[in-house]
């Protein structure tokens, strides 16, 4: 069973800036892409940001030139930098695979925030 644990999320000011991480035992880290979701209240999951493979990259047009997402395949963790920060970018942030996520590795989340 593939458990993905995410965290760095917290309470910060517009403008201000987090990095996430989804950290995992799963061996086979490193051949898959990984993508970042969120979900705020009463919504679904919203796909943020994915990395292949190779670290191909692709972002929502909402986070383009404040978000950035890396891979340690070594270390089997996901990261996202979140720049700029918006109130509108509060939710809980969830890591899965970006094309189909599976119902199964939806974690706890971390929750992000952005208020003054």
């Amino acid at each position: 069973q593939v458990q993905l644990v995410e965290s760095g999320g917290g309470l910060v000011q517009p403008g201000g800036s987090l990095r996430l991480s989804c950290t995992t035992a799963f061996g086979r880290f490193r051949f898959y892409a990984w993508g970042w979701f969120r979900q705020a209240p009463g919504r679904q999951h919203e796909p943020v940001a994915s990395i292949t493979v190779n670290r191909n990259t692709n972002f929502t047009d909402s986070v383009k030139g404040r978000f950035t997402i890396s891979r340690d395949d070594a270390e089997r963790t996901l990261y996202l930098q979140m720049n700029s920060l918006k109130p509108e970018d509060t939710a809980v942030y969830y890591c899965n695979h970006p094309a189909r996520p599976r119902d199964d590795y939806w974690g706890q989340g971390t929750q992000v925030t952005v208020s003054s």
